[in-house]
């Protein structure tokens, strides 16, 4: 099942995930925002008193959490307290304190100067490069590539287990949701469901980005959720696969060959003219930046879509299974 489509509020993936430098230069690796930047240089990293509530991370990543343990394992190992460090990067021992147990994003200045006291390893540098903020109702290893595909010149989808997410319906989100197990809480199920419709915000607001999608015929006629669901599904498949920039392919059930057999594939372009990949399985994702395996995945991909139905037959698909329902 498309676990970044239906997984548990999770943390982020940061350092696990180990796609290169081309993944980390488009991921925008965490250095800080504005609002850090701001306060610095209106003289705030001198403050003494407890970590104000509006400098925390409503949602901590894991990557934040794993940055502040190397932080807090490098200055235990240098011999610092946390206040002698905040001497070092020119901030309270509070603010240490939140960069190692990941309530903080650190900033570069932070960063730089944590290196100079702490041995100047290059290893803060390095793990910055993973550093993200955790997002509400995105599994914790499709955080990346969901910050990716809203910067693709095009994406390419291949799915046998689900609707893809970017073509979900509200309902049959729903459904897909209600089948995790564990089981979520309403509170998480309501962060997955608007995370999802959040996400497909990029079909609507991208008319001249190129979204290719190839659906097994079995994942359209599975009844998950019920007729009524069914029904909402393909009814909104239909609307958002219409405009000229999308193309909606179906595997028919009574095909003989197949060159997606592996499983699904994910490929989109950057700006800078480059391919990236993303490969998922149960509760793990994986980015793929290596030349050669995102040839092979494009290779199968085009294949698969040589064998496919072409778009009208898929869509005339579409439209006699909702008129069976």
């Amino acid at each position: 099942m498309d676990n970044v489509d239906r997984a548990g509020v999770g943390a982020e993936v940061g350092f696990e995930v180990r796609a290169g430098h081309e993944a980390d230069d488009e991921a925008g690796a965490g250095t800080g925002d504005g609002d850090e930047t701001a306060r610095e240089a209106a003289g705030d990293e001198e403050r003494s008193g407890p970590e104000r509530e509006w400098d925390r991370e409503p949602h901590p990543s894991d990557s934040m959490r794993t940055f502040g343990a190397v932080v807090q394992a490098l200055r235990e190992h240098a011999g610092l307290s946390r206040a002698e460090l905040g001497t070092w990067v020119r901030y309270s021992k509070h603010t240490v304190a939140s960069v190692e147990l990941g309530r903080r994003m650190p900033d570069q200045a932070f960063v730089e100067r944590a290196e100079l006291a702490l041995g100047n390893t290059g290893a803060l540098r390095k793990a910055t490069r993973h550093l993200t903020r955790g997002e509400v109702g995105l599994a914790a290893w499709f955080r990346q590539w969901a910050r990716l595909e809203r910067k693709a010149v095009s994406l390419s989808t291949y799915e046998c287990r689900l609707v893809p997410g970017l073509l979900q319906s509200e309902a049959y989100a729903r459904a897909v949701f209600d089948n995790s197990i564990p089981l979520l809480t309403d509170e998480q199920a309501e962060a997955q469901v608007a995370a999802r419709m959040d996400r497909q915000r990029m079909m609507r607001e991208r008319p001249t980005a190129p979204f290719s999608f190839i659906v097994e015929e079995a994942v359209l006629r599975r009844g998950l959720g019920g007729p009524q669901v069914q029904a909402s599904m393909l009814d909104h498949v239909l609307e958002l696969t219409a405009p000229r920039n999308v193309t909606f392919q179906v595997v028919p059930l009574w095909l003989e060959f197949h060159g997606c057999l592996d499983g699904p594939v994910r490929i989109l372009e950057t700006t800078e003219g480059r391919w990236l990949g993303y490969s998922e399985g149960q509760q793990n994702g994986r980015l793929i930046s290596d030349r050669k395996e995102i040839s092979l995945l494009c290779r199968r991909y085009e294949t698969l879509r040589s064998q496919a139905l072409n778009p009208k037959e898929s869509r005339d698909l579409l439209e006699r299974l909702r008129g069976e329902l």
